[in-house]
């Protein structure tokens, strides 16, 4: 068998991984000329997985059995679209797939199903009088990108104008969300939908970098310090949400926000979670995501059969540059070595070029701590925060260490 994967990032090492163990001859496909996936597959293109007709044309050269992809909303609405028109099989159809990763349709459906979300207007054109009953800060964002791209807090009208300006321009459809700023932690839920019942793998915290301008993610920490009551809010959450939008089998990344009493849901997509997310998931539960998702396009439905977490408490550190040129990692081997991280991840490749943080997209790798006790897991933290080093050809670190703050577990 052949398969066409999208996306040449570091989750699409496993996918690439877990096919070639089946026997499954691999196609890459990415935009990059050097992804960090491009050495573990059998061949690539560089294209991009949101060039749908390129994408066509690679699957009918190749002569693939399946297209797929993992952790990455739009490579997945390409491969269910190319899917459907090569008549290739394919764990979600394309329509469901297009509804998933519109956040116009998605807030539609939320109102219409009862599933809890912050009041918001969507505009192609700001109209101030809409939302004129909206209580500043405001949130914006255009309806269809992803990675936190062009999503921004506006306190007052003159940065809602900006924003939203900025927000318009990146969506694809020239269109954008003014939603209310909900004060609380934010949480993800990676879940599993089988025969269409929603399984909670996992329920962490996201801690974001101190900037009223973005919202990027630089940890995200498990367990999530919310009560019993939060739980089950989340999975029953997750539950309308596989009802209202069809999803029978398939992985589901949720991101909500608590207040404490109740959740709100950010957005939601049909697919497990960037980054290393899908370890963390795995980590929690024991059941393998990315394994499930070459079942389910292959016409196999696995079967969620949660296991005890790994450790108590898990970390994810995503690491971000000063503007610079990659080369090189320092310490995380020595580290990995003496048990003070579990493992660690490039994102990037040798030579990418960094101007700044202005995505998630911009990690160019993280590490992960795992202990049983709070105290083990911020000890080991601390070690491995004061040691590691991102550095350049010439030797300059050009990590932002700042970022790393400390990590705190509350008991």
């Amino acid at each position: 068998m052949k398969a066409l994967v999208l996306a040449g990032g570091f989750p699409q090492i496993a996918l690439v991984e877990e096919l070639k163990k089946r026997g499954i001859e691999v196609i890459l496909a990415d935009y990059n000329e050097n992804p960090v996936a491009k050495e573990y597959a059998d061949s690539f293109y560089q294209v991009s997985t949101l060039d749908i007709p390129a994408i066509t044309e690679v699957a009918k050269i190749e002569k693939v059995d399946f297209l797929i992809t993992a952790c990455t909303d739009q490579a997945l609405l390409t491969v269910a679209c190319v899917s459907e028109k090569l008549g290739l099989p394919c764990y979600i159809d394309y329509e469901t797939a297009l509804n998933v990763t519109n956040k116009s349709y998605m807030k539609a459906m939320f109102e219409a199903h009862g599933i809890p979300s912050a009041k918001h207007v969507i505009m192609a054109e700001l109209e101030e009088d809409k939302i004129s009953g909206m209580e500043y800060p405001l949130i914006v964002k255009p309806v269809d990108c992803n990675s936190s791209k062009g999503v921004k807090r506006a306190d007052n009208i003159d940065e809602l104008r900006d924003a939203f300006s900025e927000a318009v321009r990146l969506s694809r459809t020239d269109t954008a969300i003014v939603e209310e700023f909900i004060e609380g932690p934010e949480l993800t839920a990676d879940v599993y939908i089988e025969n269409g019942v929603a399984h909670l793998l996992s329920l962490s915290n996201n801690e974001k970098i101190a900037d009223k301008d973005k919202f990027i993610i630089f940890r995200t920490k498990y367990p999530a310090a919310v009560s019993d009551d939060i739980c089950e809010q989340v999975r029953i959450c997750a539950q309308k949400i596989a009802e209202a939008f069809g999803i029978k089998n398939a992985p589901m990344l949720v991101q909500l926000i608590t207040d404490g009493r109740r959740i709100f849901v950010i957005e939601f997509s049909a697919r497990t979670g960037g980054g290393v997310k899908y370890l963390l998931a795995k980590k929690a539960s024991g059941f393998d995501v990315i394994s499930a998702v070459v079942d389910l396009t292959l016409g196999i439905y696995p079967h969620v059969d949660k296991k005890a977490t790994v450790s108590k408490y898990i970390a994810n550190e995503f690491i971000y540059c000063n503007p610079g040129k990659f080369d090189r990692l320092e310490g995380f081997d020595e580290l990995k070595a003496e048990g003070v991280i579990a493992d660690y991840y490039i994102f990037k490749w040798q030579g990418a070029e960094f101007n700044g943080v202005n995505s998630s997209g911009d990690r160019v790798g993280g590490f992960t701590v795992q202990g049983n006790t709070a105290e083990e897991i911020e000890e080991k933290h601390r070690i491995a925060a004061s040691r590691i080093k991102v550095l350049d050809a010439d030797g300059n670190d050009i990590m932002r260490h700042e970022l790393l703050t400390d990590l705190h577990y509350e008991i």
